[in-house]
């Protein structure tokens, strides 16, 4: 339980750390929300759990190409709200978008051969 716990603490550590560095510098907030921590502590925990080399290889190659249609959301939300629509708007819209994009991507990469 206390290993449940630690995982869960140090991932809203995270998420804390990022907002309130927000408030000083936005750009060093994106520098550090845009590193894959949360890919980086899913594959410590893992290996830490005993996972296998080649499952944790997949969990990062299925993360690659999924990383792709949320991009989206990354470009649209600016793009909306420097056009004067509010927030939870421009935040639904470009979530419906990224949605979209993802029933789009998973067809075509399983098509590809990508395993997902």
């Amino acid at each position: 339980m206390f290993y449940y716990a630690l995982k869960v603490a140090i991932s809203a550590l995270i998420i804390v750390a990022i907002t309130e560095i927000a408030k000083r510098s936005t750009g060093f907030a994106a520098l550090v929300a845009s590193l894959p921590l949360t890919s980086l502590l899913a594959f410590v925990w893992l290996h830490v759990e005993g996972a296998a080399p080649a499952q944790i290889a997949a969990l990062s190659s299925q993360i690659f190409w999924l990383v792709l249609p949320s991009l989206l959301l990354f470009l649209l939300l600016p793009l909306l709200l420097k056009k004067g629509i509010g927030f939870w708007l421009s935040l639904s819209l470009s979530v419906v978008a990224t949605v979209a994009c993802y029933f789009v991507l998973l067809p075509l990469l399983r098509r590809l051969g990508v395993q997902l």
